[in-house]
């Protein structure tokens, strides 16, 4: 019977290659939603790890299984794990064996899958397996069967005829655990004659891993390898292996787990001492006011409830009260705070999540305790994935999972009151905890962790909110009622600064408020620089509903249309007339002025569960972008025929996404000409491609004789030119699209580009940094998109610009040696932006 609550998932999911590739035998895997692991059947502890990470059980017909809590958790030393019974115990089905507090070991391994193995595969079998999917504690997974004849399958074991004898000092930390064990036992059986280990009195059969487990060996114990002489490379790469074998090679023990986080135990720095920090810039501008740290209350979440109807109705009674608050929620905030509500209510209504909660309801358990187990177990797993956008996902789930256990002990929504210009810090803020703050007196957002893409970054770029992440933990320990400055686009903050550096930041922070009311007022009009160089400034859009503030900033049209609007969050991929026609409106209202349309930018680093990507070890570098779309040819054709329909002919530009290779091009470029024959289309659709990998770059020449145009995503690019991943937010504050490598790849473009005539834009982060505009332009740059807020500044630089100091600049910028030297360079040439 299954040992866990969980997902039941194929031994190949199990993120380690001795449980995935069968090593140490066959078996299956459960994804736990509870810390609790059960026999599986009536039998007998042959084997308890002193760590007590893993059991072994012999049952009552000899086969003998494993199940192995989580992986590398050997490394804890026995943090987190509670074992309920002893070597010898006999137990029965469903009898706690092992308790242990998922949430804490999942925070310090790389999965918490548990791995149930048949170790003594030569002598049973593995039959009638349950399908993949949830199950429950005690469902049925498989059937243990003899493969022989019961006499041949309890005969003993033959001895190891004497002749060769070798002795082995056991190098792995963490001694003789599952891994190492169905290694050797690998080896032994690749001997074709009985091998077998002793130590301390103690002789064992080197090809069962059970078996060897039972021996205890710890770090630094001697064993001797017993075999025939004709076993002799066998018991060679035993001995290699148990002297060189160090936990994966190079893997050192685990520290134990604090209680706490350790900053959070640290007091506060002293209050009135000046302190200065610095992080990854988020959202630009400056910020000033008073510091507030917050730290979510901890929630204590009995595990016993009254009667299962009553704790039924509990939960019922918190989701419809979730639900009324964010339905309330979204009607007071934009259309980016109200799409990632939209998303959290989905997770009300997901019915898995649900029948889960109410299943540990019904076995006893409170309704909070059920609601807050059945997500963290979809949050533990989204986590594990490595995923960018799944971590996202994970985020809030971990929301809506505090929201309705709040309801659930009569708390409600957690109140911040916030009574004067303040600065919030943080390690990070949920969604639901942004929405609560008072906008008018939030002056700043410091993050110790989190990164410059994340869903509270998007927040608060949207409310225009200045923001710096990835601080680090030490600002945790800013006393509150502090005066702080933060400065988003220079990623730094000030705590207690002199009262001089207060009103110098006071006079520029006015100055910047006046001068964005100017600028605003004058956004409208077309955008030339001083020279006469028309420069095309305009916005990067992701539904109908940016188009009119797009407009009202100075847009001159749209440089980027996210077409990802249509597809996620969904269950099915929309309809060639359902993209056509919200294609169509954008185009309408954009009133004639151009509009760029990309194609779907999804893929391996984006939910489109539709799709059925296959799983990518390494998701951005995976089946993104273009790739993903010509995985799913049809998905691509429909998106290319509704975006041919859109009239009028020659108003819209075709963007692809992730182009790395020219035979990527052609192929789409093949279905273009198809469907735009197929629709009797005599105007032939612009072409462009993003400059988001390095290849694009160093290859513009060739790609620019087969399209019209190019746009550079800088996001993408900054991450795999410096191969630094753009959601770590332990690298976020190196990862500056300002870098002079970027920029290099950048002028590359250009002058690829410039060899037949082709214009590029710049639609990533980049963009949107006024005082990156001279740069770039400098670089060939003729087209900057952005979003609307930095339009207007944007614009108002450009036109006191000219080229030839634009391409001063830009060749002062490639020789310097990093993204502080060419901001430091900038903000000179135009102190104040």
């Amino acid at each position: 019977m299954a040992p866990s609550s969980g997902r039941l998932v194929d031994l190949a999911e199990v993120p380690d290659p001795v449980f995935a590739e069968r090593i140490l035998g066959d078996g299956f895997a459960i994804d736990p939603a509870e810390g609790l692991l059960c026999a599986p059947f009536d039998g007998r502890v042959i084997g308890l790890h002193d760590s007590g990470h893993a059991v072994t059980l012999r049952a009552r017909n000899g086969a003998e299984v494993l199940m192995h809590v989580g992986i590398d958790t050997v490394g804890l030393n026995g943090q987190g794990f509670q074992p309920q019974v002893r070597d010898g115990d006999a137990v029965r089905q469903g009898q706690v064996l092992i308790r242990f507090d998922r949430a804490r070991i999942a925070a310090q391994v790389p999965s918490m899958m548990i791995p149930v193995i048949l170790t003594n595969g030569d002598d049973f079998t593995l039959t009638g397996r349950a399908a993949p999917g949830t199950v429950q504690t005690g469902d049925a997974a498989a059937q243990l069967a003899p493969s022989g004849a019961e006499a041949e399958a309890a005969a003993p074991v033959a001895a190891a005829p004497a002749g060769l004898t070798r002795q082995a000092v056991l190098a792995d930390p963490f001694g003789l655990h599952a891994r190492p064990a169905g290694v050797i036992a690998q080896h032994a059986k690749s001997a074709g004659v009985p091998v077998q280990i002793a130590l301390n009195g103690k002789t064992v059969d080197a090809r069962s891993p059970t078996a060897l487990m039972t021996l205890g060996a710890k770090q630094g114990d001697a064993l001797t390898i017993l075999a025939a002489p004709e076993a002799q490379a066998a018991v060679e790469a035993i001995a290699a292996f148990v002297e060189t074998h160090a936990a994966g090679g190079a893997a050192k023990p685990a520290a134990p787990a604090p209680a706490a986080a350790p900053v959070q135990a640290l007091p506060p720095h002293t209050a009135g001492h000046s302190l200065a920090f610095s992080g990854a810039p988020a959202v630009p501008g400056i910020a000033i006011g008073h510091s507030l740290g917050l730290r979510p209350a901890e929630l204590s979440v009995p595990e016993t409830g009254a009667d299962a109807a009553t704790e039924t109705a509990a939960l019922d009674r918190a989701l419809d009260q979730a639900r009324a608050a964010i339905r309330a929620q979204m009607q007071g905030h934009d259309r980016t705070q109200a799409e990632i509500l939209e998303a959290h209510l989905s997770f009300l209504d997901d019915s898995a999540l649900g029948d889960e909660a109410r299943a540990l309801i019904a076995r006893g358990k409170s309704a909070a305790y059920g609601w807050k187990t059945a997500l963290d177990g979809q949050i533990l797993a989204l986590r594990a994935l490595g995923n960018p956008v799944m971590a996202e996902r994970a985020s809030d789930l971990q929301d809506v999972q505090r929201r309705v256990v709040r309801l659930i002990l009569g708390q409600g929504d957690e109140d911040i009151a916030l009574d004067r210009p303040t600065v919030i810090f943080a390690e990070d803020l949920l969604p639901s905890q942004f929405a609560a703050l008072d906008h008018d007196r939030l002056a700043g957002i410091c993050l110790a962790g989190s990164g410059p893409t994340a869903h509270i970054a998007i927040l608060a770029a949207a409310r225009g909110v200045p923001m710096v992440v990835a601080a680090g933990a030490e600002v945790l320990r800013v006393p509150d009622g502090q005066p702080v400055i933060l400065e988003g686009e220079r990623g730094t903050i000030r705590v207690n600064p002199p009262e001089a550096d207060l009103a110098e930041t006071r006079a520029r922070h006015d100055a910047r408020r006046a001068r964005a009311q100017a600028d605003l007022a004058h956004a409208g009009a077309t955008c030339h620089m001083a020279d006469g160089t028309r420069i095309e400034v305009v916005a990067n859009l992701g539904n109908l509903a940016d188009v009119a503030p797009a407009l009202a900033a100075g847009a001159e049209g749209c440089g980027l249309l996210r077409s990802e609007f249509l597809y996620l969050d969904r269950d099915s991929a929309p309809t060639e007339d359902e993209q056509f026609q919200q294609y169509q409106a954008i185009a309408d209202a954009l009133q004639g002025r151009p509009l760029i349309i990309r194609t779907l930018d999804a893929g391996a680093d984006k939910d489109v569960p539709y799709v059925q990507l296959p799983a990518d070890e390494n998701p951005a570098l995976g089946l993104r972008g273009i790739r993903m779309s010509l995985f799913q040819p049809d998905l691509l054709r429909d998106q290319i025929r509704a975006i041919l329909r859109v009239r009028p002919w020659g108003q819209v530009k075709l963007l692809l996404p992730m182009i790395a290779t020219l035979e990527d091009l052609r192929r789409v470029r093949a279905v273009v000409d198809a469907e735009s024959a197929a629709l009797g289309r005599d105007v032939p659709i612009k072409l462009g491609v993003m400059v988001e990998v390095p290849s694009a770059a160093l290859m513009a020449a060739r790609f620019a004789g087969e399209v019209d145009f190019f746009s550079v995503g800088t996001n993408d690019l900054t991450q795999y030119t410096l191969a630094m991943d753009r959601c770590n937010p332990r690298l976020a504050p190196q990862l500056d699209p300002f870098h002079p490598a970027v920029l290099h790849l950048i002028a590359l473009a250009c002058q690829g580009a410039a060899t037949r005539g082709r214009w590029v834009g710049v639609c990533g982060n980049l963009a949107a940094s006024a005082l990156a505009a001279p740069v770039l332009i400098g670089l060939g740059v003729t087209e900057l998109s952005a979003s609307a807020k930095a339009l207007p500044e944007i614009k108002a630089l450009v036109r006191g610009l000219d080229m030839a100091q634009c391409r001063a600049l830009a060749a002062q910028a490639l020789e310097l040696e990093n993204a502080a030297q060419v901001r430091a360079l900038l903000d000179r040439a135009f102190p104040g932006h």
